[in-house]
């Protein structure tokens, strides 16, 4: 289902894309220039007015979802605190042997508000998002088993961000109840955290601890945080426009007329599909992350150039960082933390030694990691598959390290030597590539057929530049992308050395820096993939 489909205001569909010329030409243009007029204290009211704005412009009335949830974790945080505060009152004037029962009568209260709050949210979002699959599979079930009963499927309209701004909605209830954050009394204040509107389609997944106070005390636009974020907007652009975009018609064919084609060039399909996801995400997170600089915000990063990874572990701590940390404080820590789980990887300890006996409990807790994390992008088997597809990958990584960290002492390999992290940084990519083959495949049974074929029959002796061309990848779109992709692979390179090429630029002079600034701007008009015979990409990562 396209985004523009679950529009209800009806001119919202050219403002879905943080690139697209009604959202940079018109809305943050305006926002901007009104925002600076302001006097400071009404600055952070009309960036919550501007929120729900734009939320309504791409959502229309389906802004009362993002509404209800402000309301419902701003009372549920407030009930929580409550609660804490009559447990402290009540057991200061108890004698101390009935201190500790008493304390526990009041978490035990607190744990079924947080509960409560917690199961409305996710439950929503599983109505809304898997009850169409579940029903799905449910029916496919009763006529295996024969079953004259066929439930109705239903079908739902969801706001554009919705998981996105409940997982925030759970972590600020969940932070509340563990003391790692007082509840907000200040409703508009959390309504800000929770709409900040460059962040409301794709993320980041923000803690309230990491973004609310500095909205809310946001004051004058500075000349060096307009320079550096419209930097890292430019930057973000050209990563989606030259070359997600792009790429978007070639690999739109190659995936959907797959049977037409042999292994060789669907490898080439997944190679392009996992460079178009990449960049299409990395680059609205540069968008994102540049335009709360403007206004002074230090959004968490949301990536961190995942290529140089050497394990699929330490891919997916640099990919989505910040889904990758929502399942770890919130689904991983809590599982291995239970008391049973404590006990079981004591008794594992003694038996088992102290690397895999922790593992049992881990894997444990991976599993509900990896299965939430598929299900989290869709309501389909393929991404059930691909969240157990990286749980295998990571656990097997964790049960092979002595192995392989003893084999490499015996032959004298230094895990450091070039060679080794090259090749341990190919493996991770190819493994990674093959994950997004069966992500991006329509169906489990379509990706299966893919990499059947991809094994099966790899060879390249159809394509030519007459199948290029067919596919809506001629040369000249290659080599726009492959220039572009080289200057992108460039400035991560030298990141990852620890050059800051934005901190190394700022100390240039002026003429230097606005030169590269115009320059990169002509690069992307000149080289985007826009006009006649392109059609508008959706930001990939909303409709997850």
């Amino acid at each position: 289902m396209q985004l523009s489909s679950l529009l209800l205001a009806g001119q919202g569909k050219s403002l879905t894309s943080l690139f697209s010329l009604l959202y940079l030409i018109l809305f943050l243009p305006f926002c901007l220039v009104v925002y600076s007029i302001l006097p400071k204290k009404l600055k952070k009211y009309f960036l919550l007015l501007s929120s729900f704005g734009f939320f309504w412009l791409i959502s229309g009335e389906l802004v009362i979802y993002l509404v209800l949830s402000i309301f419902s974790i701003h009372y549920f945080g407030i009930w929580i605190d409550r609660i804490g505060t009559q447990m402290k009152s009540a057991i200061a004037e108890l004698p101390k042997e009935e201190r500790k029962a008493a304390k526990q009568g009041y978490i035990k209260k607190q744990r079924l508000v947080v509960t409560l709050a917690v199961v409305i949210h996710i439950g929503l979002l599983l109505v809304l998002k898997y009850s169409p699959f579940f029903t799905t599979n449910v029916n496919m079930l009763f006529e295996k088993l024969g079953i004259s009963v066929k439930l109705a499927i239903p079908t739902y309209l969801m706001p554009i961000g919705i998981s996105f701004f409940t997982l925030q909605a759970v972590s600020y209830i969940v932070d509340v109840y563990r003391g790692v954050i007082k509840a907000d009394d200040n409703i508009f204040r959390l309504a800000l955290f929770m709409s900040f509107f460059p962040q409301i389609i794709e993320g980041p997944i923000c803690r309230y601890s990491q973004t609310a106070e500095q909205l809310w005390n946001v004051g004058p636009i500075k000349y060096e945080n307009l320079t550096l974020g419209i930097q890292r907007i430019l930057y973000g652009m050209m990563k989606k426009i030259i070359i997600a975009d792009r790429l978007n018609l070639f690999v739109q064919n190659i995936f959907d007329k797959n049977a037409e084609y042999e292994g060789g060039l669907i490898a080439i399909g997944a190679v392009c599909y996992t460079i178009q996801l990449y960049m299409d995400f990395s680059g609205a997170m540069d968008a994102v992350v540049g335009t709360a600089q403007i206004f002074g915000v230090k959004m968490p990063e949301n990536f961190e150039r995942p290529f140089f990874s050497r394990t699929i572990s330490e891919f997916w701590k640099r990919w989505h960082i910040s889904l990758g940390a929502f399942f770890k404080d919130y689904i991983f820590y809590p599982v291995t933390s239970a008391k049973k789980m404590k006990k079981l990887t004591s008794n594992a300890r003694k038996k088992i030694g102290n690397h895999y006996g922790p593992l049992i409990a881990g894997s444990i807790a991976l599993f509900c990691v990896w299965f939430c994390n598929g299900l989290w992008h869709g309501s389909a088997w393929s991404f059930i598959f691909f969240g157990m597809y990286h749980f295998v990958l990571i656990l097997i990584g964790n049960m092979l390290e002595p192995i392989v960290q003893t084999v490499n002492k015996k032959l004298h390999i230094d895990p450091q030597w070039f060679v080794y992290r090259l090749m341990q940084i190919l493996r991770t990519t190819v493994l990674v590539i093959i994950g997004e083959l069966f992500f991006r495949a329509r169906g489990l049974k379509a990706g299966m057929s893919l990499f059947g074929k991809m094994v099966s029959d790899f060879s390249f002796t159809t394509v030519n530049t007459d199948l290029l061309k067919e596919l809506n990848a001629d040369i000249y779109d290659l080599a726009i992308v492959g220039i572009t992709l080289v200057i992108v692979f460039v400035i991560s390179l030298l990141n990852e050395k620890g050059i800051c090429v934005r901190e190394a630029l700022s100390k240039k002079n002026i003429a230097l820096r606005w030169g590269l600034l115009y320059l990169l701007v002509l690069y992307i008009i000149v080289f985007g993939a826009y006009g006649l015979g392109y059609q508008a990409v959706d930001p990939m990562y909303a409709k997850f």
